[in-house]
C-alpha cells in the first residue's frame, strides 16, 4: 500500500505541477501584490470565475484519483475520460459551491475555505476506503468520537502526530491568509447573487436531468458503488441532505386510522396482546447468509462440482424463490432491517442505513417484539464484531433479549481473509435452544462470505474449481465459491442437529446481497443484481409454495408459517393485502412507516407502546468464582471466557493472557490492594472498546 501511495503522489504531483504553474499566474494577476488594503474587481470578474471553475475541475480530479487508489495509480484520471458527463457535473457542483464566494470581500478567503472543505471531504473519503469498503458520509462526523478511539488500529502513533501537526500548520496557515487577505470593494451584490442563483439552477437542472436519463441515481443499493458510478460530491450531498422518510401528503390521526381500519385485520387494535403461548409454535429462525449466492446463476463460469448442493436440494423440496435485496455488493444491515421490521429500505434516504441513525436511539416494532409478546426468547448472534452496525445499541431497540457477537464465542476460526467461519454459529445456536424451554426466535447473521476476495490462488484442494476467461475472475470465484461450499455445510449441519432435536422449527435461509465480485447483470441469471435466492425450511410439515418475494415481506410470511398471523402492525398490513392488486401497496407501508419512526404514532394512539430491552451481551452468563496468586502472576478463575476477555480494573484494560474459557491470568503487576478491584471485560477486536464488564460478585 506504501508503495501505491507514493507512485500516486508521484503521478498527482506531475499532474498538478502543469497544472498549478497555470494557477499560479492566474492568481498573481489576480491577487497581485498591492499597498492598498482594498481591491477593485470590476475587471476581474469573469477571470475569477473561470479560475474557479478551473480549481473544481482539479480539485474534483484529486477526489478521483484519491478514491480509486487501491485500484490504481492513475485509475481516478483514466475514469475522468470514460465518464466525463458525471465527472463534469459533479465538478460543476464543487463550482457551484464555490461561487458563494462572490458575496463576501474576502472572497479569496472563503474561496480558499470552501476548496479545503472539498480537499478534506475527497482526502477523507480515500483514506477511509483504503481501510474499508463503504466510502466517507455525512454519518462518520456524528460517530468522530467513536472514530478516535480506533485511530490507532489504521494508523501508527507517528502518522498520528504528523497528521496532529500539519492539521496545526494548516490552521495557521489558514489564519494568516485571512489576516493577509486582501478586501474586495464595490461589489456587485446583484450580479453575484444571479451567479450563485444561475450555478444553483443549473446544478439542479443538470441533477433532474441526469436522474430523469438514468446516468445518476436517487437510490444506492451498495454505497461504494454509488461513490464509484456517480461521484463522490453528488453522492456525499445526496447522502446528507436526504435522510429519514419522507413525511407523507395528508399525514393526520385520520389518514393512519383510516389506513389501519381498511387494509389491516386488527385496525387500530394495534398493541401487541402478552402471552405466554409460545410452544404451541415453532421456534422461529432467520439465517441471514454473507453474500451467499449459488454457482448456477453465473453464466461467466463453470465449476467442476455444485459448492451448494445443501442449499440447492431444499431449494428443490421446500419453498423457495427468488429473494429481492435493497443491496447489492454490500449493505447487509439494511437486508436484515427489512426482514426484521418488514419496512423497506427504499423509504429513506440514498445510502442511509437506519441502524446506523434512527434505530441508535428509537424502538422500533418488529419480529423480535412480536414474538417476545407470546413468550418467546428473542435472541441475536453474528460470529463478527458487536459494534458493525452498531447492532450492540440497535439490537436492544429491536426487541433482542440478549445477541451473542464473536467476542463472546469460543473455538472461533476464520478463512484466509480472516473472517469468522460461521461454523462456530452451529453450537451456539443449539445452546440456546436446549437452555429454554419456551420457544426461540433466533436472528442469525453470517459473515464467513464476505469480500473482498483473493486475486490469486489460495487453496491447494479446493472443493470446487472454477474455470473462467481470465485468471483473475478464476481465482476470485474459485475463492468465493469454496468459501460458499464451507457455509452450506454449516447449513446442513445445522439442520441435521435441529431435526435430531426435535424441536419445531421454521427457517428462512438467504443470501443478504451477491457478493461484491463486480458481478454484471449479463453474467447474472437473476432477474437483476438485487435478486438473491431464499428457502423457507421446516419440521413441521409446511407445504411447499414457491414465489419470489422482497426481502420486506419474508417476516410476514415467516409469522404466518407459524402461526402468528396479523401481529405487528406493518406485517399485519402485508398479510392483508396484495401488492399485484393494490396500487398504494407500498406508500401505505411508507405512510405508516413514517408514523411509526418520525410521526406522532398516531397508530399507537400518540404514545409509544414498547421500551427498549435490558439486552444482556452473550447468550451464556460470564462469573468471575475466585482469583488465585502463583508466585508473582494472579489467576482469575470463572465460567464462560473467550479471547476476547481482558482483566481489567476501573475501566482500564491490563495485560491478559488467555488460557481458557476458566482461566485469565494478569500478566503485569499491580498493587496488592487493588486485587479486590480486579474485573472481566469483553473487548472489541480493536480492544479499545470495552463491550461489557463483570465483577468478582457479578454475573453478566
Amino acid at each position: 500500500m506504501q508503495d501505491r501511495i507514493r507512485s500516486f503522489l508521484a503521478v498527482v504531483a506531475a499532474f498538478f505541477r502543469k497544472i498549478g504553474q497555470g494557477i499560479g499566474k492566474a492568481f498573481s494577476r489576480i491577487f497581485p501584490k498591492r499597498e492598498s488594503k482594498y481591491f477593485d474587481a470590476d475587471r476581474h470578474e469573469v477571470k475569477y470565475i473561470g479560475l474557479m471553475a478551473l480549481s473544481a475541475l482539479a480539485i474534483y480530479i484529486y477526489i478521483e484519483e484519491f478514491a480509486r487508489l487501491t485500484t490504481g495509480p492513475i485509475e481516478g484520471i483514466r475514469w475522468v475520460f470514460t465518464h466525463p458527463v458525471v465527472f463534469l457535473y459533479n465538478a460543476f457542483i464543487i463550482f457551484a459551491t464555490m461561487t458563494i464566494a462572490l458575496l463576501f470581500k474576502r472572497r479569496r478567503f472563503v474561496w480558499l475555505m470552501v476548496s479545503v472543505v472539498w480537499l478534506g471531504l475527497g482526502t477523507a473519503n480515500g483514506v477511509i476506503l483504503m481501510n474499508r469498503m463503504t466510502p466517507f458520509t455525512l454519518y462518520d462526523f456524528t460517530n468522530f468520537a467513536d472514530g478516535l478511539t480506533i485511530a490507532t488500529t489504521y494508523f501508527s502513533k507517528i502518522q498520528i502526530v504528523l497528521f496532529l501537526v500539519a492539521l496545526a500548520l494548516g490552521v495557521a496557515a489558514i489564519v494568516l491568509i485571512f489576516i493577509r487577505s486582501e478586501k474586495w470593494k464595490n461589489i456587485h451584490y446583484k450580479k453575484s447573487i444571479a451567479v450563485i442563483l444561475a450555478a444553483a439552477a443549473v446544478a439542479l437542472g443538470a441533477t433532474a436531468g441526469l436522474e430523469k436519463t438514468g446516468v445518476i441515481s436517487t437510490f444506492f443499493g451498495n454505497l461504494n458503488y454509488a461513490y464509484r458510478d456517480y461521484g463522490m460530491p453528488y453522492c456525499f450531498i445526496s447522502t446528507s441532505v436526504n435522510a429519514g422518510i419522507s413525511r407523507p401528503r395528508g399525514y393526520s390521526r385520520e389518514l393512519i386510522a383510516g389506513l389501519l381500519d381498511e387494509k389491516t385485520k386488527k385496525g387500530t387494535d394495534t398493541l401487541l396482546e402478552k402471552k405466554d403461548d409460545s410452544t404451541d409454535h415453532p421456534n422461529i429462525i432467520v439465517l441471514q447468509m454473507e453474500s451467499f449466492t449459488v454457482a448456477q446463476d453465473y453464466s461467466n463460469i463453470e465449476v467442476s462440482r455444485d459448492p451448494t448442493p445443501v442449499f440447492n436440494k431444499l431449494y428443490k423440496n421446500y419453498t423457495s424463490g427468488s429473494f429481492v435485496v435493497p443491496a447489492c455488493g454490500a449493505g447487509t444491515a439494511n437486508t436484515e432491517f427489512e426482514v426484521l421490521t418488514g419496512i423497506s429500505a427504499k423509504f429513506f434516504g440514498p445510502g442511509e442505513y437506519p441502524y446506523k441513525g434512527k434505530l441508535r436511539k428509537n424502538v422500533l416494532e418488529s419480529m423480535a417484539y412480536v414474538t417476545r409478546s407470546h413468550g418467546y426468547n428473542t435472541a441475536a448472534l453474528h460470529d463478527h464484531r458487536a459494534l458493525f452496525y452498531n447492532r450492540n445499541e440497535v439490537y436492544a431497540n429491536l426487541g433482542f433479549d440478549t445477541f451473542t457477537s464473536v467476542e463472546y464465542m469460543n473455538n472461533v476460526s476464520f478463512t484466509p481473509t480472516n473472517w469468522c467461519k460461521d461454523k462456530v454459529l452451529t453450537g451456539e445456536i443449539m445452546e440456546i435452544m436446549k437452555s429454554t424451554e419456551a420457544r426461540d426466535f433466533l436472528h442469525v447473521i453470517s459473515v464467513e462470505g464476505h469480500g473482498s476476495y483473493p486475486t490469486e490462488k489460495v487453496f491447494k484442494k479446493p472443493y470446487t474449481e472454477v474455470t473462467a476467461e481470465d485468471e483473475e475472475t478464476k481465482w476470485k470465484y474459485e475463492y468465493y465459491l469454496n468459501e460458499c461450499h464451507e457455509m452450506d455445510t454449516f447449513i446442513g449441519d445445522l439442520i441435521e442437529k435441529i431435526e435430531k432435536s426435535g424441536e419445531p422449527t421454521v427457517m428462512i435461509i438467504y443470501g443478504d446481497h451477491i457478493p461484491a465480485l463486480e458481478v454484471k447483470e449479463e453474467n447474472y441469471k437473476q432477474k437483476d443484481l438485487y435478486t438473491t435466492r431464499y428457502v423457507i425450511w421446516d419440521n413441521i410439515g409446511l407445504p411447499k409454495k414457491d414465489r419470489d418475494i422482497h426481502s420486506y415481506e419474508s417476516g410476514a410470511i415467516l409469522l404466518r408459517d407459524a402461526g402468528l398471523d396479523h401481529e405487528g402492525i406493518i406485517f399485519d398490513y402485508q398479510q392483508s393485502n396484495n401488492p399485484e392488486k393494490d396500487s398504494t401497496y407500498l406508500s401505505d407501508q411508507e405512510a405508516l412507516a413514517y408514523d411509526m419512526l418520525y410521526g406522532r404514532q398516531y397508530a399507537y394512539g400518540g404514545k409509544e407502546p414498547y421500551a427498549p430491552i435490558d439486552m444482556k451481551m452473550g447468550h451464556k452468563s460470564i462469573k468471575i468464582r475466585d482469583l488465585v496468586k502463583i508466585g508473582d502472576r494472579y489467576y482469575i478463575r470463572g465460567s464462560n471466557f473467550t479471547e476476547r476477555s481482558i482483566i481489567s480494573m476501573d475501566g482500564k484494560q491490563l495485560s491478559t493472557v488467555y488460557l481458557s474459557p476458566t482461566l485469565l491470568a494478569l500478566n503485569e503487576t499491580i498493587d496488592p490492594q487493588d486485587v479486590d478491584k480486579l474485573e472481566v471485560s469483553q473487548v472489541d477486536k480493536s480492544k479499545e472498546t470495552i463491550l461489557t464488564t463483570v465483577g468478582a460478585n457479578e454475573e453478566l
